[in-house]
């Protein structure tokens, strides 16, 4: 028995099974991809909104309205990829309802607990001046940056969920880096 204690073979399996048992009500199986993804749409999420408390609101909406509208998805494969658009969406419609300016601020890159006041420090400054350099990028390359480099987004599922052609994205995210690479050039 090779299996790991506590890993079903519906955690191991890949997104096509998983979420074609999804698709076909298994709501185990659609747990599965709520363990999976929650953590980078909450990334994600946290990366658009300001509040800690608009982020996990936006994820569990993302996920009420992804159940609501399995039977849509026509390529489980790319259930990655449909999770991302959907919480970008409802991230979108959060800011748009008036809700404060993107904030990247609460980013959890913090130096590991046993490391000395002065690297804790540094961390902490190093994410304030990236999150700085964030906040002045135009939207869209900011949106690009964090779903290729958060969220590990292939360029066509950023073109797909940003709306443009993949050529815009990959000039989107030249520029975006350039001018991080610039801004935290202190920080090399």
């Amino acid at each position: 028995m090779d299996e790991a204690p506590g890993v079903s073979a519906l955690e191991r399996a890949d997104d096509r099974i998983v979420a074609g048992r999804a698709i076909d009500g298994d709501v185990d199986a659609f747990a599965v991809l709520v363990r999976r993804y929650t953590p980078m749409m909450r990334a994600y999420a946290l990366r658009i909104l300001n509040a800690s408390a608009d982020v996990d609101d936006v994820v569990q909406e993302s996920f009420v309205t992804a159940w609501q509208r399995l039977p849509e998805l026509s390529e489980p494969a790319k259930v990655k990829s449909w999770l991302m658009r959907i919480v970008s969406r409802k991230a979108v419609d959060r800011l748009r309802a008036g809700r404060p300016h993107v904030d990247i601020d609460d980013v959890d890159h913090e130096a590991p607990s046993h490391s000395s006041p002065p690297r804790v420090a540094e961390a902490r400054a190093e994410v304030e001046a990236l999150s700085a350099a964030l906040r002045e990028l135009p939207d869209e390359q900011r949106e690009c940056w964090v779903l290729r480099e958060i969220g590990g987004c292939a360029y066509d599922e950023i073109a797909e969920q940003v709306g443009v052609p993949v050529s815009t994205v990959r000039g989107l995210l030249a520029r975006a880096r350039k001018y991080i690479i610039v801004r935290m050039e202190e920080w090399r």
